[in-house]
């Protein structure tokens, strides 16, 4: 269970859409939450894995280079 404090413009722009389209603000709390820890995840996987990489001191490779090793 998680209680979340809304700015009141945040929370009337909720209730509107809520209303206007017959779903809850929980419905849509969720959704906004999903989309946003996704992107989240995504963004420091990424950052974690380039700074493993600069780390390991591997060579990067050209576009062309690992265009041939994938055989495109």
């Amino acid at each position: 269970m998680l209680s979340v404090r809304l700015p009141e413009d945040l929370e009337k722009r909720l209730n509107s859409l809520a209303t206007k389209t017959n779903r809850t603000k929980s419905f849509y709390a969720l959704e906004a939450l999903t989309r946003y820890l996704e992107d989240l995840e995504d963004f420091y996987l990424a950052e974690k894995a380039h700074q493993n990489f600069i780390v390991s001191g591997d060579k990067a490779l050209t576009t062309e280079e690992v265009e041939k090793a994938l055989g495109l």
